[in-house]
């Protein structure tokens, strides 16, 4: 019966289309290879900046006839009419069965179509099979587009996969598991510290039964079409197919390699999913989400004009404003969502999301988009949850700190722009590490028993070697270190992309030179909380069947680490933020493809929307208060926070409010302040939703009323005469 069934669903082989797919400029064709031994010279490549046909955005050209009638006479004209391209997700025209039971494809041209999900992880590994591999590292399932090898050669996670090399005929393939449109190619070589292995030509076939194989044929010869690859391990390499191809599998046969190297490829393929008049075949996942946002990625006009969008929809809620410019002078804009924006209020915390980072990790930065606009629609249709949101907490979403680097990386296009491009500023700066050194100085100080007596345990000040002119200090990073000063944050997540993890401070190793180590902050417990709360609410973290993003498997320690003990970054924004200013921060590596296709982003968006806003929601933990003068009720500026056994301490903001984060328990905690007497109080933290009140009441010293009193030129009242007099007897 099932072989029935295979022979029903077999489609004819495909005829000689010809060459030349529309926007495939430079495909290069080539007779078949003579040999399939290594060659000595690369074979030429096609131009790696041509963008599949699926991602223009334009529109295209129709002709329709209009009839005007004029003085009893009848003039026919023609004009073009625009219209909009059709949405690269949906399914493709209805398939055409002959009497013979083939599947025919339309005449029409199909637009270019999206990746199957090689490198988002969609595609699994049951779904690629290979002639042979060299290990495990290497086999079929490790053939993923941007997949990244582990620290040692031929591990268990090594970076492409390799055909044995005896394999005289090597091929690699990919089960659909539908019938899908395949309409392209996308090849890297290796990913490897250790060797060079890359294809540089290969040719295609396709089946729909995995027994019986036709080839993609050139036109001009009538010969099976040699397609050109790789000429280096990390740059994607483009081939739009003569014409695209209806099928269930596709081969990918390499023909030449470079020389002394292996058969070794990564591949993403672009594929639609076609129509199954026959039902053989279960219904393919559909990727989408309820909510009606715009998903699509935006580059710097079109974030602008959608940010506009929203401030315009919800302006009672929302503020754009700018904290500064990019190297090549764009704005860095911030999108603010309070109930009142612009100002801080007393006893609000302020709390922050940034993205975009390093510029080619594009997820984070549509994430915020989307988040701007469904905080704005669920705030208009009376959400009492992001309505409790907007109107007890103050967020700034920061999409893009590094504009230039989007730009570059947006022009490339998601599936071309491969691991690095992008990733930098414009000068070439890695922002994330790009923070001043704030760890270095505090446990030199730590070790010579200086903290916190002579030096402070929070609030490190820029060392001297920042602040100079000639300082390599990105304008980027200059501009997100002046709004943590001047905002009092007290939260914050920074967005990036490549794996699936939640990492914490420190992310700097305590040990010099240590590659890797755990170092963890006085705040451990709190910082592996934030990052519980983010990893065990985002779906695909929590996905058990899913597979490790490249060479760590995450899971096992519930999808968080310790930065440091993942790899060390000296100067990053994390460690940052927690030693300059008040503000926790961890950094969330939201996906295994750091520049998801557009028909990704609404699945991406239902596996971090509950996270995005419970990660918000952790700021009521702990303790929050205000310190006031006893005598005035003033609030007291930069009073300081200590908790008992936390060696790190937090400041009041301008209005004497603070915000501790805390776990559950009971705490011992501190409130000092220049010219005050200090006050303990025990504060009890509980699993009930926060912040606890924990309000202090500072009463100035007799020195600090003395000089207020003598500046305003008021008298010494007897009280304090005689207390001064005390103390001056006591001294002698």
């Amino acid at each position: 019966m099932w072989g029935l069934l295979l022979a029903l669903a077999t489609f004819a082989p495909a005829v000689d289309l010809g060459l030349g797919t529309p926007g495939a400029s430079g495909l290069g064709l080539a007779p078949p290879a003579t040999t399939k031994a290594p060659v000595s010279t690369l074979a030429p490549s096609s131009n790696p900046a041509q963008q599949p046909s699926g991602k223009n955005n334009g529109t295209s050209e129709q002709h329709v006839r209009i009839r005007f009638v004029k003085k009893k006479k009848v003039i026919i004209k023609k004009r073009k009419k625009l219209t909009r391209p059709r949405p690269l997700v949906t399914t493709g025209p209805p398939v055409i069965t002959t009497p013979a039971g083939a599947l025919d494809l339309p005449e029409e041209k199909e637009p270019g179509c999206p990746p199957l999900g090689l490198e988002s992880l969609r595609v699994s590994d049951s779904q690629l099979e290979a002639s042979s591999s060299q290990s495990f590292g290497l086999g079929p399932h490790r053939g993923r587009l941007n997949i990244q090898s582990g620290l040692e050669d031929g591990d268990l996670y090594d970076g492409a996969w390799c055909a044995e090399p005896q394999d005289a005929e090597p091929w690699f393939q990919v089960d659909a598991r539908h019938p899908t449109r395949f309409s392209g190619i996308i090849t890297q070589g290796r990913n490897s510290v250790w060797r060079y292995d890359w294809v540089t030509s290969y040719k295609v076939q396709f089946s729909n039964d995995s027994r019986t194989w036709w080839g993609s044929r050139n036109r001009s010869s009538g010969m099976d079409a040699v397609f050109p690859a790789n000429s280096d391990p990390e740059t994607p390499v483009l081939n739009l197919l003569p014409e695209p191809q209806v099928a269930r599998f596709i081969r990918l046969l390499p023909q030449t390699w470079l020389q002394g190297g292996d058969s070794c490829l990564r591949a993403e393929i672009l594929a639609c999913p076609v129509s199954d008049p026959n039902d053989l075949f279960p219904k393919a996942p559909a990727l989408g989400s309820s909510d009606p946002l715009d998903f699509r990625h935006h580059n710097y006009k079109a974030m602008r004009k959608l940010m506009k969008q929203v401030n315009e929809q919800c302006p009672n809620v929302t503020r754009i404003y700018s904290i500064g410019k990019s190297h090549q002078g764009l704005k860095l804009y911030v999108m603010e969502m309070s109930d009142h924006p612009g100002q801080h209020e007393l006893g609000e915390p302020e709390v922050r999301y940034v993205a975009g980072m390093h510029g080619n990790e594009a997820l984070g930065r549509e994430l915020l988009l989307l988040l701007m606009q469904y905080l704005c629609r669920e705030f208009l249709r009376g959400d009492p949850r992001v309505t409790r949101l907007l109107t007890e907490t103050r967020i700034h979403l920061l999409p893009s700190m590094n504009p230039d680097g989007y730009e570059t990386a947006f022009r490339r296009g998601s599936e071309l722009v491969g691991w690095a491009e992008g990733r930098w500023n414009q000068q070439g700066i890695d922002l994330n590490h790009n923070f001043a050194d704030l760890n270095t100085p505090l446990w030199e100080a730590e070790d010579d028993g200086l903290v916190p007596d002579t030096v402070p345990n929070h609030h490190l000040p820029l060392p001297t070697y920042y602040t100079l002119p000639n300082a390599t200090v990105a304008p980027e990073t200059r501009a997100v270190i002046e709004w943590m000063e001047r905002i009092p944050f007290v939260l914050s997540a920074n967005l990036h992309g490549g794996e699936l993890v939640v990492s914490y401070p420190f992310d700097m190793t305590r040990t010099p030179w240590a590659a890797r180590e755990l170092t963890p902050t006085p705040d451990d417990a709190v910082f592996r909380w934030l990052s519980t709360v983010y990893a065990g609410t985002n779906r695909a973290m929590q996905d058990p069947d899913r597979r490790p993003c490249h060479s760590q498997d995450f899971s096992l320690h519930g999808n968080i680490i310790n930065g440091a003990d993942w790899h060390t970054v000296p100067g990053s924004m994390n460690d940052f933020s927690y030693l300059h200013t008040n503000c926790f921060e961890v950094t969330v590596e939201l996906s295994c493809d750091k520049f998801p296709h557009e028909n990704e982003l609404p699945q991406e968006w239902e596996n971090n929307k509950d996270a995005l806003l419970t990660y918000l929601e952790q700021v009521r933990v702990g303790i929050a208060g205000v310190v006031r003068d006893k005598d005035t009720e003033l609030g007291i500026a930069d009073a300081v926070i200590s908790v008992d056994g936390i060696n790190h301490d937090v400041t009041t903001a301008w209005g004497g409010d603070y915000w501790r984060l805390l776990t559950p328990g009971d705490y011992m905690v501190t409130a000092s302040a220049e010219g005050y007497h200090s006050v303990t109080r025990s504060c009890r933290v509980t699993f009930e939703e926060g912040p606890v009140p924990c309000n202090f009441h500072l009463t100035k010293t007799p020195k600090q009323r003395l000089r207020e009193l003598l500046a305003s030129g008021a008298k010494v009242p007897p009280d304090l005469r005689r207390r001064l007099e005390r103390l001056r007897g006591q001294k002698n």
